[in-house]
């Protein structure tokens, strides 16, 4: 797809598809969850990240059981473990950006982390401390204490100190939050999409076509591990998935509940792990994906849209590189474009 092309196609997404996406969830919000009959093929999978530990690097896979609580392999599970502080909140690579240079690996129950300068340091996830209550974005979450080893190991290449830093391990086989309040305003949000310890749900979804379009507006180019999505598609048009709703990957049914709001973390080089001094993609982004809906303008604020949030709509199942990406269709077999409420 040529430069043309790209910019022609996002011209249309960006004037109609935002306000359609928009318009459709505020006529779902009282309507009953119905499954497609129709199913339109829009691309492929072309990649499956996980992150196990928040924030941290990820781990590629080339196929992987998706379950209510996320991606999961064994103990390999997404977003199941993360930093806190020692008051409990949770620490992320917006406050330590070198945490994304930090690799985890996972062999048996065995978690190792690697990271520059540092030597490797391994905890035996089925071999941890008692349960208590950490904070994710001011909710109360169950957590489990990794031990000494690991939290000095942490605090050392984080913060050049010997204490300041813990690792925790999500306990339970299930969401236990509450749809944060900032994201009560989008009706297909349910407490089981909240994952472990994500920011809004356990999985999202990038474009490979959005971020190819987003590349011709900037510098330095970025690729889609910068948004740290769970799944990958290539194949579609650029920013068609505003406008998705049911989504299949292989046999697995997931349905579009949210749009993803980006923040500084996408300014911070996965190989580097520092920021970009421009601010890009951020302020670019900001140019041209801010909600313009008055409704849901008051929930993403100044926030920029990039990849959806997905919530899983049907029985566990096996996604693998290279299955076919569907989208539903209405019972005209058409998606039809919507005007935005008043």
């Amino acid at each position: 797809m040529d430069r043309i092309r790209l910019g022609y196609v996002s011209a249309l997404a960006i004037g109609a598809g935002t306000a359609a996406f928009f318009a459709w969830w505020w006529l779902s919000k009282n309507k009953k969850p119905k499954l497609p009959k129709t199913w339109r093929k829009v691309g492929e999978l072309s990649d499956i990240f996980v992150f196990p530990v928040k924030s941290l690097g990820c781990v590629k896979e080339n196929a992987i059981e998706c379950t209510k609580l996320g991606l999961k392999l064994g103990w390999l599970r997404d977003r199941t473990l993360m930093v806190i502080d020692l008051d409990g909140n949770f620490v992320t690579g917006r406050q330590k950006p070198r945490m994304v240079q930090i690799t985890p690996s996972i062999a048996g129950s065995v978690l190792t982390l690697a990271a520059p300068g540092m030597m490797t340091v391994s905890v035996d996830l089925s071999n941890i401390g008692k349960t208590f209550r950490a904070a994710v974005w001011g909710q109360p979450v169950p957590a489990a204490d990794c031990g000494e080893e690991i939290a000095r190991w942490l605090s050392r290449f984080l913060l050049q100190e010997d204490t300041g830093l813990r690792l925790v391990y999500y306990p339970l086989d299930q969401p236990s939050r509450d749809v944060r309040t900032v994201n009560l305003g989008f009706p297909l949000m349910e407490n089981v999409d909240s994952g472990a310890y994500p920011d809004a749900t356990a999985y999202t979804l990038m474009n490979e076509a959005s971020i190819a379009e987003l590349n011709t507006r900037i510098e330095d180019s970025v690729t889609p591990l910068q948004f740290r999505p769970n799944f990958v598609v290539k194949g579609a048009e650029p920013l068609e998935e505003d406008t998705w709703d049911w989504i299949k990957i292989g046999s697995v049914v997931f349905r579009n509940v949210k749009p993803c709001t980006r923040c500084i973390f996408t300014t911070i080089s996965p190989e580097t792990g520092t920021k970009h001094p421009k601010t890009e993609p951020l302020k670019t982004l900001r140019n041209y994906r801010l909600v313009d809906d008055p409704v849901y303008r008051k929930f993403t604020k100044d926030s920029p849209v990039m990849g959806v949030h997905l919530g899983l709509k049907g029985p566990n199942g096996i996604v693998r590189l290279g299955d076919p990406v569907y989208i539903g269709l209405d019972d005209n077999h058409d998606n039809k474009k919507l005007i935005s409420p008043p």
